[in-house]
C-alpha cells in the first residue's frame, strides 16, 4: 500500500535477512518457476515450526483453502460450518467446491468461532442419520468446520475438534493471520486435519503473495500436491486424470518465504511488544476494550485491535477512522458479517448477534514489525486526544 511519507501504515512487510541473496541465487541458477531447492525448504521449515508432517506450498492462501476443502472431501451440495466474522476467502473456497457455507458468531470477548454456537446449532439444528450430520433447515449433510484464527488469535479449538470427533467432522483451520500463535503448548496448524496459511504482504511473514497448507497425514499432502501441479498423472504423455490447478508456488516466492522464516520469532516478539504497548497506554481510557486471551493460548497480535463505545468514548469507530485518517494513521474496521454479504444470501446464518456489534464498533490499528516507539506514541496521542473524558478534562 501506498504511503505518504509522514503516514504510518497499517500493517506492511519487514524485510531485513537474506531475501535479496535467496532471491538472487535463484535468479543466478535459473530456477525461478514452481519446482526448485527453495519450494523444498520453504515447506520443510515452515512444517517444522508448526509441528506438522506435511506442507503443500500454494499461490496463496485461498488456493490452499480451496485444495484443503477438495482433499478433505467436501463437494457440492455439501456444508461446512464457518465464522461470520472473518475475512471472505474461507467462505469464497467453500463455494469454489460447490459447497455452502453455514455461518456462526463469534465470542463477545475473544472475537473467535464460538464453540457453544456450534454445539447449539448441531444439537438444535441438526440431525444425525446413517452416521451422517444434516442441516434439518437445508436438508443438507454438515461436513467440516474451518475455524479462522483471526487477528493472531487462536480459536478455542478444544471443544471444536471434539464437537468434529463426535460428528465425523473434517476441521479444516484457517490460520493465515496466526502463524506462531499457540492454543494449549501447540502451535496453530497442528490440530487440525488440515490448515492454511497466507503469506501476502500484510501477513506476518511475506512471499508477497503465496500460502501453504500443513497436514499431518500423507494422503491429504500426496493429494494436494498432485491437484496443485495440474493434476498429472504421467509427466511425459501429459495424462490427467482428473480436473488439476496450476496453484504451486513459485521457487522466488520461496527463497523469500524462506528468509522470512528466519526472522519469524524476531517478528512475534515486537508484535507482542507493540500489543502489550497498546493495552497498557489505551486501557485506561473509557469506551476502549481490548481482545480477551482464551485461557491456555499465545497471541501473535498480528493486528492490534479495539472496540469503540461511542457513548462513553465520543466518536464511533468511522469517526475515529477518520480523525486518525486526517492525521496520517491508517486504520481499519473489521470485515462486514459474512452472512449479510450479497454473494451468501442464499446460506443459512445461525443467531448472529456479536458479529454486528464487533463490526460496528472494532477498529484495527496500526501494527507492522517495523512500528517504531515514536510512531505507536503518535497514534495513542490522537486516540486519547480525541475521546470525550479527555476533552471534558
Amino acid at each position: 500500500m501506498s504511503t505518504g511519507k509522514n503516514t504510518i501504515p497499517l500493517c506492511i512487510p519487514e524485510i531485513r535477512g537474506n531475501e535479496w541473496k535467496y532471491i538472487k541465487d535463484c535468479l543466478d541458477t535459473n530456477w525461478v518457476s514452481s519446482v526448485g531447492e527453495y519450494v523444498n525448504k520453504f515447506e520443510r521449515s515452515l512444517a517444522d515450526y508448526v509441528g506438522a508432517k506435511y506442507a503443500v506450498a500454494c499461490i496463496n492462501g485461498t488456493a490452499a483453502l480451496h485444495i484443503s476443502l477438495l482433499v478433505a472431501g467436501i463437494r457440492p451440495g455439501d456444508e461446512v460450518i464457518v465464522p461470520t466474522l472473518t475475512f471472505i476467502a474461507p467462505a469464497n473456497a467453500v463455494r469454489y467446491v460447490g459447497a455452502y457455507p453455514v455461518f456462526i458468531d463469534v465470542q463477545p470477548d475473544t472475537w473467535q468461532l464460538d464453540p457453544k454456537q456450534i454445539e447449539e446449532f448441531i444439537f438444535k439444528g441438526c440431525i444425525k442419520y446413517n452416521n451422517k450430520l444434516f442441516n434439518r433447515k437445508t436438508k443438507r449433510i454438515i461436513k467440516a468446520i474451518l475455524p479462522v484464527d483471526i487477528l493472531g488469535r487462536p480459536v478455542d479449538m478444544e471443544p471444536v475438534l471434539a464437537l468434529a470427533n463426535k460428528f465425523k467432522l473434517k476441521v479444516i483451520e484457517d490460520a493465515t493471520e496466526s502463524l506462531g500463535a499457540a492454543y494449549k503448548g501447540k502451535k496453530v496448524g497442528s490440530l487440525s486435519d488440515l490448515a492454511c496459511f497466507s503469506f501476502n504482504g500484510n501477513k506476518i511473514i511475506t512471499t508477497g503473495g503465496g500460502g501453504m497448507l500443513v497436514t499431518n497425514d500423507r494422503s491429504y499432502a500426496d493429494k494436494a500436491r498432485y491437484l496443485t501441479t495440474q493434476a498429472k498423472d504421467d509427466e511425459l504423455e501429459y495424462v490427467h486424470n482428473e480436473i488439476g490447478y496450476n496453484y504451486r508456488l513459485s521457487n522466488l516466492q520461496a527463497a523469500m518465504g524462506l528468509a522470512q522464516m528466519e526472522h519469524l520469532n524476531e517478528y512475534i516478539a515486537q508484535k507482542r511488544r507493540i500489543a502489550e504497548k497498546y493495552y497498557i497506554d489505551l486501557g485506561a481510557i473509557k469506551g476502549l476494550t481490548m481482545p480477551a486471551d482464551i485461557n491456555g493460548s499465545e497471541s501473535i497480535n498480528w493486528l492490534f485491535t479495539i472496540l469503540i463505545d461511542k457513548r462513553k468514548y465520543g466518536l464511533s469507530s468511522r469517526q475515529l477512522l477518520r480523525e486518525l485518517k486526517k492525521q496520517g494513521i491508517q486504520s481499519r474496521p473489521f470485515w462486514h458479517p459474512l452472512h449479510s454479504q450479497k454473494p451468501f444470501k442464499d446460506c443459512q446464518a445461525y443467531n448472529i448477534k456479536v458479529a454486528n456489534l464487533l463490526y460496528r464498533d472494532g477498529l484495527s490499528l496500526p501494527s507492522s514489525v517495523g512500528l517504531q516507539n515514536h510512531e505507536q506514541d503518535r497514534v495513542i496521542r490522537v486516540i486519547r486526544n480525541m475521546s470525550k473524558y479527555n476533552h471534558e478534562k
